[in-house]
């Protein structure tokens, strides 16, 4: 698990998702995570399975299991 609050009270953490490929699997993957309440950025990177997510506070890894499942990808855990 890869999570760390920064000065301004944001919270970074990097997920592992299977089945990206492309861009278009990055996007798909961003758009879902990015409407959970709280997130301010995103960033998939399908070459190494990695998403990067910065919130206001910790997540609920259901909810972005939730999304990463909406989006058609299985969430492998946090890096």
């Amino acid at each position: 698990m890869t999570s760390q609050t920064d000065t301004q009270g944001s919270v970074t953490t990097v997920y592992k998702v299977s089945g990206m490929s492309c861009g278009h699997c990055e996007g798909a993957v961003s758009g879902e995570i990015s409407q959970i309440a709280g997130v301010s950025s995103v960033q998939a990177v399908a070459s190494s399975g990695e998403v990067t997510v910065v919130s206001a506070a910790p997540l609920d890894e259901e909810a972005v299991r939730a999304a990463v499942d909406e989006a058609g990808f299985e969430l492998a855990g946090q890096a």
